[in-house]
């Protein structure tokens, strides 16, 4: 594997990316490499990517949910 050296950061970058691994319970080192990957995937496949992180945070969220099944919900709610 490749390693990288960057130089000349801002602090308050530096501060950032810290925090934003904090929240993310990642190591710094952990989070960096995440980011760099994200970013060097093609448009559409970071999206998707983005996507499944975003429907990650919901465990009640719904693949492709049947229309059928909401309708449903509704009318007997």
């Amino acid at each position: 594997m490749a390693q990288l050296l960057i130089r000349n950061l801002e602090e308050d970058v530096v501060k950032a990316l810290k925090k934003r691994a904090v929240a993310e319970g990642k190591s710094l080192e952990q989070s960096l490499r995440d980011l760099l990957r994200e970013a060097a995937m093609p448009e559409v496949a970071r999206r998707v990517a983005i996507a499944e992180r975003i429907r990650a945070m919901d465990p009640h969220a719904r693949r492709g949910s049947d229309s059928t099944l909401l309708i449903r919900e509704d009318r007997d709610r």
